[in-house]
């Protein structure tokens, strides 16, 4: 007998701020049996503070103050928890953040990853090159140790045209550059067949699964995130840079998925919306 497993994911935009606008009450409702967080922005206290005792919590703490930050809220405890990506230096990044979790009698891997936002020519996009490189490592190896594996939150690219409204004139910047979507060509490609990517360069296929765009089909968006300035939400103008990566066995039971966009500007408690997905594992 299957059972319904309801993974949620959302960038807060630092948690404290997120709770006094309203994301408590979101997290009650939400019926989620685990949810990933990112940019979390608080110490592992503060955010035992703010939530609900019947969560379980794991976090990711980033080394520097008042940054990054991943966490994982859980029904139940996980079996087992890794914690960065990438080698020694990113342990403490507070970017990446993996469990396992018993469901149905399987073995579930949910990652909770912020990947860098990055700027060109800069140092910041030098990091976030060097994570791209960390998680294709990672994603290759966990597609060859289980089954079921998701990979959620922020990772600041948009993969495809359709994953930004304004597209044309972002081409060169982070986030929609043709050698960061190449990653995600790679990440979505057949499984060990070779890939040529959007910018040229040929890439071996993951074999991994957008449940997003699966599910939506080619439509623009849904976006997922909303620029503050201007009337951006509004018109929605936005940006599809929240995913739920899923190995194919996983991505072949989705029961449902939704992007909880906010029904105002007013009630949004993140710039970024929840993505909530339903698996019957």
């Amino acid at each position: 007998m299957s059972e319904q497993f309801r993974l949620a994911s959302v960038n807060v935009n630092g948690v404290r701020a997120a709770y006094r606008k309203g994301m408590a009450d979101w997290l009650s409702e939400c019926g989620a049996d685990v949810v990933a967080l990112q940019e979390v922005r608080a110490t592992t206290e503060q955010l035992i503070e703010l939530v609900d005792p019947c969560w379980h919590i794991e976090h990711d703490e980033a080394a520097a103050k008042g940054r990054a930050g991943v966490a994982l809220l859980s029904k139940t405890k996980p079996v087992v928890v890794r914690r960065g990506v990438g080698g020694e230096a990113a342990a403490s990044s507070g970017r990446w953040l993996e469990a396992d979790y018993q469901i149905g009698g399987k073995t579930v891997t949910v990652v909770s990853v912020y990947m860098h936002s990055g700027e060109v020519d800069t140092p910041r996009q030098e990091q976030k090159w060097v994570m791209l490189d960390a998680m294709t490592e990672r994603l290759t190896e966990l597609y060859s140790k289980t089954d079921y594996v998701a990979i959620v939150g922020d990772l600041n690219v948009g993969h495809r045209e359709l994953d930004i409204k304004n597209w044309r004139g972002n081409r060169k910047k982070s986030g929609f550059l043709p050698a960061e979507r190449s990653y995600f060509d790679a990440f979505f490609g057949a499984k060990d067949e070779s890939i040529t990517c959007v910018d040229g360069s040929v890439r071996t296929g993951l074999g991994y699964t957008d449940v997003g765009r699966k599910y939506a089909g080619e439509v623009e968006g849904p976006y997922t995130w909303w620029s503050n300035r201007g009337q951006a939400f509004d018109n929605d103008t936005g940006w599809r840079i929240d995913y739920h990566v899923a190995t194919p066995a996983l991505a072949a039971v989705v029961a449902n998925y939704s992007v909880a966009r906010y029904p105002s500007y007013d009630a949004r408690w993140s710039d970024h919306a929840p993505v909530v997905a339903d698996y019957k594992i």
